[in-house]
Parts: structure tokens; sequence; C-alpha cells
């Protein structure tokens, strides 16, 4: 079986190079029956890489050790749930997901794909086909995740302790849907190129795969954040780590990406500038996956080192970055302009939002690369950490967000500034509210914190006027208001999520990073403690024994200063003896939207326990956001006008009536 799942993989290989090329030949050439190529070669590759995927699954799940992926990765004491996450929670294993998930959006544009024009579907598809040639090759080259071992080992090795978490389930799926995504668009953009030919029809096409992976890399960010988070025990949602980053910058050019296309959409405007975004929200893509897998940086996200995958992944950056902004500059000189707009307006709001979002992603770009430029031409070690990221990221993001309801009540080409900020008036007292409620109840000392919270009432506020407003709330009867509510567009629902998603998870950061409180010391079974309204009692530590750790728990009662229990909270440290390596496991507390999060340190001389406790207020927040604005990429994907398929049919034509005719 695990021969067939290789033979699957070169198979594949094979089909990929077919895919690249004949359907391309038959774009060139006007050749039908040679474009029609792409679809079951595209279909047939997907279907050998899924089964390949099937394959290594099995063998975690039946602990073959036999295999060396297994061997390193696997126990067979390890719970079945870990042994299946354990399959792409490593290098071998997420390369292959990687590549099944970009077969598996090939297949889509091949199935859903028939209302696009031959050609045009066809050069994608070639395109999505060099791509996957590139990486099945990198693959069966330097990463055969069914490599064997003879003889077999009796054990195998376990898999990294801090990814024995249901977070491994859903994060790197989630973000790989995201990643790999945006491939998409990047086919797109250089069908167009290759084609010279660009236009509305065009941005309706991508905006569909744009917003899809768009809202499946919010959630694996998210994820990822909260397994972090609860994960590692520091306490933190967001380290600026270069791997995070790696991440980040992706979703934010992607984020431009989307409103970019908007415009083009609309207004047949901003043609060469989206085409350029979609090629670097790709790039992007990429470079996270070589900094990831290339061993230039050192990080709990990132893979084992070694100099071959490094040099192949870089290789493959240099040929699709290089090659399609090469292919830009030649060829987007002979592309059509857009159309003109007055700067105020919706199209001159979603060109500003595209500026502070590119140049946000320069400054966390900058920030992840200078010290491995200056390690590189120097040797020496320098570090870029959260002060730098704070200092140049949230100044960017400060008048963005402040914008962000405005751009929504804009008109296209001219809109009217003035009136917008009129019906912002409600939003605006409340977010003045918020801030004065925030300064006199909560924290009078914390100006910024107020401030913070002023934005994002304003955001939330701003996204609920748009819908009150074109549903005409106050200005017309109940049912008219009604009927109007459900005959919105789907698309504007899904604006209005997103921008109010952006606004709680905007509320979580002011409240964790402004009103947080922390306390550390040691405690004996028996003592309490107080923080933030609530008292908490050391009960004890328990000895666990796991399916393959042991475990020491430490028990605490909590309860309000006036003495009514809350239940029970958890926190422990395991260690896993195949690995030899210990984790810290956060016990958490959600109250509202807050949490109390404790975690275990070492033992005291005399006989204590060190105890870190914070009281984080409306830190679900952060994560709750994230799962808005993703309910509104989802939302916004089942509007009639952005459905990924062939456009319904026209309605055969009925005879002029003569009332009409005289009319």
């Amino acid at each position: 079986m695990v021969e067939i799942g290789h033979f699957a993989l070169v198979l594949a290989f094979a089909l990929s190079l077919v895919q690249s090329t004949i359907p391309l030949v038959g774009a060139r050439s006007a050749n039908e029956r040679m474009m029609a190529v792409g679809t079951p070669v595209t279909l047939a590759g997907f279907a050998l890489v899924g089964l390949a995927f099937v394959i290594l699954t099995i063998c975690y799940v039946r602990s073959d050790f036999s295999v060396a992926n297994v061997w390193e990765n696997s126990h067979s004491l390890k719970p079945m749930l870990y042994k299946i996450t354990g399959t792409w929670g490593n290098h071998e294993g997420s390369m292959l997901l990687w590549v099944l998930i970009l077969t598996f959006f090939g297949s889509l544009v091949a199935v859903f794909g028939a209302n696009l024009p031959a050609s045009l579907r066809a050069t994608v598809l070639a395109v999505q086909g060099w791509i996957g040639t590139a990486f099945l090759l990198f693959i069966l080259s330097t990463s055969n995740p069914f490599a064997r071992l003879s003889p077999a080992p009796i054990e195998g090795r376990d898999l990294n302790p801090i990814l024995q978490d249901v977070g491994l389930a859903i994060h790197p799926p989630l973000l790989y849907l995201g990643y790999v995504g945006f491939s998409v668009c990047f086919s797109f953009a250089v069908a167009a190129l290759i084609d010279g030919r660009i236009d509305a029809a065009w941005a309706r096409w991508v905006r569909p795969w744009t917003l899809a992976a768009w809202a499946f890399l919010t959630g694996g960010i998210a994820m990822g954040s909260y397994w972090a988070y609860y994960e590692l025990g520091w306490g933190g949602f967001w380290f600026w780590d270069p791997v995070e980053n790696a991440s980040f910058m992706p979703w934010l050019a992607g984020t431009a990406l989307l409103h970019s296309a908007i415009v083009m959409e609309k207004r047949s405007a901003l043609k060469i500038w989206t085409l350029l975004l979609a090629i670097l929200t790709f790039s992007l893509s990429l470079l996270g996956t070589f900094l990831v897998r290339s061993g230039v940086l050192t990080s709990v996200h990132a893979f084992a080192t070694d100099p071959s995958r490094g040099v192949f992944i870089l290789c493959i950056l240099i040929i699709f970055i290089g090659g399609s902004l090469a292919l830009f500059a030649i060829r987007s000189s002979s592309l059509t302009p857009g159309g003109i707009f007055h700067p105020i307006s919706r199209e001159g709001a979603l060109v500003l939002n595209n500026l502070f979002l590119t140049t946000a992603t320069a400054t966390v770009l900058v920030g992840t690369l200078y010290p491995l430029v200056v390690e590189a031409l120097s040797g020496e070690k320098i570090s870029v950490g959260a002060p730098f990221f704070d200092l140049t990221f949230g100044p960017l993001m400060v008048p963005l967000l402040l914008l962000v309801p405005f751009g929504p009540l804009l008109a296209w080409k001219r809109g009217d500034a003035l009136a917008a900020a009129q019906r912002l008036m409600t939003a605006f007292a409340g977010s003045l509210l918020a801030v004065m409620a925030t300064m006199l109840f909560v924290d009078k000392a914390s100006v910024l914190a107020a401030l913070g919270v002023g934005l994002s009432v304003w955001l939330i506020l701003g996204a609920l006027t748009d819908i009150a407003l074109k549903a005409g709330f106050g200005s017309v009867p109940a049912a008219t208001m009604l009927r109007r509510l459900t005959g919105l567009p789907k698309s504007i629902y899904g604006t209005a999520l997103a921008h109010l998603g952006l606004g709680l998870t905007t509320l979580g950061i002011v409240g964790v990073m402004s009103l947080e409180t922390e306390n550390i010391l040691a405690m004996k079974p028996g003592e309490t403690t107080g923080i933030s309204g609530y008292v908490l009692r050391f009960d004890g530590v328990v000895p666990v024994r796991g399916p393959n750790y042991t475990e020491s728990q430490a028990k605490f009662s909590l309860a309000t200063e006036s003495g009514q229990p809350l239940g029970q909270i958890v926190s422990s440290k395991r260690f896993y003896p195949v690995r030899q390596m210990p984790t810290t496991e956060a016990g958490i507390r959600t109250i509202g939207a807050s949490q109390l999060y404790i975690s275990i340190g070492d033992d005291t001389a005399d006989g204590g326990l060190v105890v870190r406790i914070w009281w984080k207020p409306l830190v679900t927040l952060i994560w709750i956001g994230t799962l808005v604005m993703m309910l509104g990429g989802a939302v916004s994907l089942f509007d009639r006008r952005l459905r990924i398929g062939a456009p319904a049919g026209s309605r055969r034509r009925r005879p002029a009536q003569p009332e009409a005719v005289a009319r």
C-alpha cells in the first residue's frame, strides 16, 4: 500500500506536466480539444494526490513504523485523533496536504469554471499545473513521505508534544486553504497577463476565490493564535513571531486584493493594480512556505532545518515570483487602464484602504526579513521584536479603522464626505459614549484604552449603520423596512459582518492589552489569592497518567469575593517520556467575554508552587470577531452575483406586450 501511495504521487507529477503544457498550447493555438484536456487531467491529479494522502493517513492510524515519516512523528500509544492529525504535523505530511489542497482548488476551477472562456480556463489550469509540478517535484525529490525503513522499528518517536492538541486538527488545514487558495487568484492574474486582456468580468471571476481564500486564512490565523495562547502557557495571543508574520502578510495583501477587486468589478478601475496584488498575495504565501521550511528561522512553528529543502523552495520562489513579476513588467503596459473617479468616492476610500494595507504589509515584511538580511551579510544575529511592529504597524491601522465605516456610505465615482459623516453621527455619538463610560467606570487613568474602546464601538456601530440606512430604518414603515432587509444582496451583509467582526476583534485586543492584570506568586495548598474581584484557592497537585505522558494537575477553586463558588480550574504540566519533553497546559475559565488564565511553574523549596494568574478582559472577542469575519466572507460567497459557477441561463424571452410597445 505504501508503494501505491508513492506511485500515485509519481503519476500525479506526470499528469501535472501534461496539465501545465497541453491546455496552454491549446489556448495559444485555439485548439479546443487540447484545451479540453485540462479538466480531466486536473481531476485525475487531484484523485491521485488524494489517494496518496489517504494512504499516508492509514499508515499513521495503523502505526506502520516501516514508514520513516510515521516512525519519526507517531507512537502506538498516541490517541487516535493525534495519530490522524500527525499526518500533517510534520514537514513531509504537511507538504502533501499543501499539494492536496492545491489540486483540490484546481479541480474546483475545472468543475465550476464552465462559464469561463475556454482559453482563460485552460490557461488558469495550466498555471495551476506549473505550481503543482514544482511542489510535487519538491516532495518526490526532497520530502518523500513514503520513504521506508528496513528493518522496521518496533516503536515510533512520537509527535512533538506541543502539536498533540486538537488545534492541530484545525489550524494547518485552514491555513493552507487560505495560503493555497490565493494560488487561483495568482493563476488568473498570470493567465490575464498571457492573454493580454482583463476586464470587469475577470474581477467577478476572481472575487469568489479571493473571498474563500481570505476567509480560510482568517480562520487559520485565528486558530493558530488561540492554539499558541492556551497551549504554550505564555498568556499572549500574538508574539510577532516571524512565522506568525509569514501568514499575516498574505492576509493583509489578500484583504487589499479583495477590496481592489470590488473597484475593478464595479468601475473597471485599478486593473493593473489588482493584477499586481493578486501576484504579490500568492508570492507572500510562497515566502511564508519558504520561511517555515527552509530552516532560516527558529520558531515553534518552523520545521527541522534541511539545506536541500531550503534551496529547492528558494528556487521555486525565484521562478514563480520573479517570473510572474517579469511577465507583469512586460505585459502591463499593453493592458488598458481603468476608469477615473473622484478622490472623494467609494473607489477613493477603497484605494486609501489599499494604501494603508500594503504599507502595513511592507512594514511587517521589513521587520521579518531585516534580521535575516543582516545575518546573511554580516553574520551578526539581531532580532526585531514587538516594539518595532507596535510602533510601525499600529499607527497605520488607526487611521484605516477610522475610515472603514465611511467606505460603504460613499457613492461610486463621486461621493459626499459630509453627507456620509452626517449619516454616521449616531455611530460617532455611541463611540463617544463608550469613551466616556470607559474612563468613568473602567479605567480613569488609561486614555488610550478609552480611545481604543471608542474606536471599536465606532467600527461596530458603523457596520450596523450601513445596514440600517439601506433598510430605511426610521424613515419607512416597519413592513417596508423588513422587505428591504430581506431583499438586500448578501454581499452587503457580508461586508457589514466583516467590518463588525473587525470591530469585535479590535475591542478584544484593546481590552486585553490595556486592562489586563497579572499576579505571580508562590502558593501552598489551602492558600488563597484575589484577582479582579475573584478569589482563587489552591487545592493541591494530583498526579495523572495519560496514554503517552505523565501529568501533574494543579487544582484551583474559584469563587466570587462574596464566597459564591464558580467551579474548579485545572492547570497542569505534562511530561512526554518518548520525546523527553515537558509541556504546560494552561487552566482557563471563561467568564462572559473575559477569561481567568492560570499557568503553573516550578515547585518552591518550602513546598509551594509558582503560579502565574492573568485576568484577561474581553479576550475572547479577539477570536469571536475573526469568526464573525469568516461568516461575513461565507455570506458574501452566497451572493447570487458571486457564486462560483456558471450563471443561471437567461429566461426565454416573452413576446412584448402591446402596452409596453406603445410606451
